[in-house]
């Protein structure tokens, strides 16, 4: 897959829900180019002093995407994170991404953003941003509308990573794969 294969359409004039869906379809859409078609050693180049990489940031936004997207309909992580705390997830994503084949980090991510998308749509509809998602610690309780922004603001903060990375890869530039 590549960018081009994501779902897409403008909403202008789309209500909060479309508009929510509209956003994450087009930072994903970014994402996917700013990320996309590279091979294992363009994936795993760093830019010292961070560690951070292409492939750390690709396996991450999957687990976020599983992640978010599971806590929002209170359900438990799948595959492959089902073994680990968040914590744990989270740190494991970024350092076990540089050893990934690159296909299978792309089918990982892009596969996880298929099930969100899905999952979202059926999430949001008929008031469903409202429905709050309790935790065990009440601090991190919060409506999926909520979750449905750290979601985005997930992706905005990343996108902008994999932006200045990709850059350094390889030259590409730019705001906007169309």
């Amino acid at each position: 897959m590549e960018w081009r294969d994501l779902p897409y359409e403008a909403s202008p004039r789309g209500g909060e829900v479309e508009m929510l869906q509209f956003a994450l379809d087009r930072v994903r859409q970014q994402f996917a180019w700013k990320t996309g078609g590279l091979g294992a050693e363009q994936l795993r180049q760093t830019h010292p002093p961070s560690a951070m990489t292409l492939a750390g940031l690709i396996k991450h936004m999957a687990f976020v995407e599983d992640g978010f997207t599971a806590r929002a309909a209170s359900q438990p992580l799948a595959a492959p994170w089902d073994t680990r705390s968040w914590v744990e997830n989270d740190r494991w994503g970024w350092e076990s991404a540089v050893a990934d084949d690159p296909e299978e980090l792309y089918a990982l991510w892009y596969g996880a953003a298929a099930r969100s998308r899905a999952a979202w749509q059926v999430l949001s509809a008929d008031g469903g941003l409202e429905v709050v998602v309790e935790d065990p610690d009440p601090a991190w309780s919060a409506n999926r509308r909520m979750i449905a922004f750290d979601l985005l603001e997930e992706y905005l903060k990343h996108t902008g990573h994999a932006d200045i990375l990709r850059e350094a890869v390889d030259g590409l530039t730019g705001n906007d794969p169309a």
